[in-house]
């Protein structure tokens, strides 16, 4: 990678200001998961999308306000990707705060609080310790795909995790081949083939 190349793209904790834009990229990339289809419901459209957003800011608010990291990948001034962890330094699964529940379950109903809540619980199960962090949403900005942005982001990630003298780890529950080969080529490895809301997928882990 060339000089200009790395003074053209950075990873930097968001700030409160990057918020809106870092949920519309993440929107954007999880629109058509799998797992976010069948907890929200996608039987009505606009109710499913209003649910994916509701269930993205409240968690984006919450892992701010928890001071959990929340990395970005910028061109230039521009941010184009977001990779957001949430670690066991607090509760998280079925332990989650009272307000967080209360939240999301206003944006997006109780049942799918509870999809929600099923997913952390089942990574923290098969998680190696109570050391690790979750890869809560990795997403890029739709015409930043395919460019070798996504590799980037996630070594930036790893990169903070090897820095964490607290952290064992991360995990990641992955539904799509694809993305599976992609964290595969930056050193995780698959630890459990676990069904998650009647969805199929791994779980990824990275071992520091």
């Amino acid at each position: 990678m060339d000089n200009k190349t790395l003074e053209q793209f950075k990873a930097v904790y968001l700030t409160a200001e990057d918020l809106r834009v870092a949920a519309s990229i993440i929107y954007n990339a999880y629109h058509d998961d799998p797992f976010f289809l069948k907890v929200f419901g996608n039987q009505d459209n606009s109710m499913y999308e209003q649910k994916l957003r509701a269930a993205i800011r409240e968690e984006l608010n919450e892992l701010w306000q928890q001071e959990q990291p929340l990395i970005g990948w910028f061109d230039g001034e521009r941010l184009i990707g977001v990779a957001c962890v949430i670690t066991q330094q607090i509760p998280i699964g079925q332990s989650r705060y009272w307000h967080w529940r209360l939240k999301m379950v206003l944006g997006t109903g109780w049942k799918s609080t509870q999809g929600l809540m099923e997913k952390e619980t089942c990574l923290l199960t098969h998680l190696p310790s109570d050391k690790c962090g979750i890869l809560q949403f990795i997403a890029l900005a739709p015409t930043q795909q395919r460019k070798g942005n996504g590799a980037k982001l996630i070594q930036a990630v790893l990169s903070w995790c090897d820095e964490q003298p607290q952290l064992d780890g991360i995990g990641v529950f992955v539904n799509n081949p694809v993305h599976n080969k992609v964290f595969s080529h930056q050193g995780f490895k698959s630890i459990a083939s676990v069904t998650i809301g009647e969805v199929e997928g791994e779980i990824l882990f990275y071992a520091k």
